[in-house]
């Protein structure tokens, strides 16, 4: 018997069913990914060696230079406090295997990207939407919050900086979200994915990591490294939670591959590590500047809050068709893919991927600008 209270994935079933083959894809959430000839020689990775890599199971936690390295990036964290993952997507989903019992809840942020929430609602445990403010740059509702995390609160889920918006938090915002954790013995998940992809300065967002002691913080190579296809993440956290996480591991995967660890631990090496982030962040500012550019060119319809960071921006809009709809007719008219913001709890809202090369991005949003010309004349 088919469980009929499963709560699809809205954002990735959008993605799994309409963005092979797209000509002009700007659904994604990361930078312009890199090819392996690109990421060979930007990193200086001996070709021949790797060669020789045995094509056999890896350590299952996550090979041990690989977990130094990341360790080394979290002050007071150790190796053994480190599992690596199949994405983030597998830390994420560990995590709420891990942490929630039956009665807990968990306190999102909305519009965000869903996997911890979705998870949560899969396992039958309640979640609590505290939306963000556009009004406000997307901040926090401090109200909102404070009513919504009470003494089954079990997670405080944020993603920062977050997906879609590309808001990094403030400190008030932080500090906010810290008092409630702590008011009440919450865990905070931080997914840190887009940690590096400023837009304004080269300072990189704080991480969660060591401001209260139930921290668990999830990050990956696939957004600020722009490789996506390792299908690499991995989580931090104390070493007794990350053991619990390590056994549910060995059921959902039981290790990345090998090549995936071979490569990152090449990658998140300096100074590749920083060549990395600096290609990121040079994608983001200019195709930010590009995508404003271009949807200029219809006054008073398409409006943003810039991003702080991130590879994408939400876009709001005023036209007389629903996010879906609006998506869909890209797809099928123009060969165009966005994200509906109906996908993430927000209307009059898409989710535009502008980190790539600049060809490509203009002649894209010339085809959006085409169909927006046609919906404002009726047709």
């Amino acid at each position: 018997m088919i469980n009929r209270n499963f709560q699809p994935f809205r954002v990735e079933q959008f993605l799994s069913e309409t963005e092979h083959g797209v000509a002009f894809n700007f659904s994604e959430s990361g930078v312009h990914p890199m090819s392996l000839q690109g990421l060979v020689e930007l990193a200086g990775i001996d070709l021949g060696a790797l060669l020789k890599t045995m094509i056999d199971y890896p350590q299952v936690n996550g090979k041990q230079s690989l977990r130094d390295t990341i360790a080394g990036s979290y002050p007071g964290a150790s190796a053994d406090g480190v599992l690596v993952t199949v994405g983030a997507t597998e830390a994420n989903t560990l995590v709420a295997n891990t942490l929630l019992e039956p009665g807990d809840n968990v306190v999102c942020f909305r519009p965000t990207y869903e996997q911890i929430s979705g998870n949560a609602a899969n396992l039958g445990n309640e979640v609590r939407w505290v939306d963000l403010i556009e009004s406000a740059g997307w901040g926090i509702d401090a109200e909102a919050l404070e009513r919504a995390v009470d003494d089954r609160t079990r997670i405080i889920h944020v993603v920062n900086p977050n997906n879609p918006t590309g808001r990094i938090l403030t400190e008030a915002d932080r500090a906010r979200i810290v008092s409630a954790a702590e008011r009440v013995g919450a865990w905070i998940v931080s997914d840190e994915v887009y940690a590096g992809t400023e837009r304004e300065g080269d300072t990189e967002t704080p991480s969660f990591w060591g401001s209260t002691d139930r921290v668990l913080v999830v990050n990956s190579m696939s957004k600020a490294y722009g490789l996506p296809g390792l299908r690499l993440g991995w989580l931090v956290g104390p070493e007794d939670i990350i053991q619990h996480c390590w056994r549910r591991h060995e059921y959902a995967s039981i290790a990345a591959s090998m090549l995936s660890m071979e490569l990152a631990d090449k990658a998140l090496a300096e100074p590749a590590r920083s060549k990395l982030k600096a290609r990121a962040r040079r994608l983001i500012r200019t195709g930010f500047d590009v995508l404003t550019e271009e949807l200029a060119r219809h006054q008073g319809v398409f409006s943003v809050v810039p991003p702080q960071a991130s590879a994408m921006s939400f876009v709001r809009f005023n036209l007389p068709i629903a996010s879906e709809e609006f998506s869909m007719r890209l797809l099928r008219e123009k060969d165009v893919l966005v994200i509906p913001g109906s996908r993430f709890g927000f209307e009059n809202h898409f989710r535009f991927s502008s980190a790539l090369p600049e060809d490509h991005l203009r002649n894209g949003l010339a085809k959006l600008n085409d169909l927006t010309g046609d919906i404002l004349n009726g047709r």
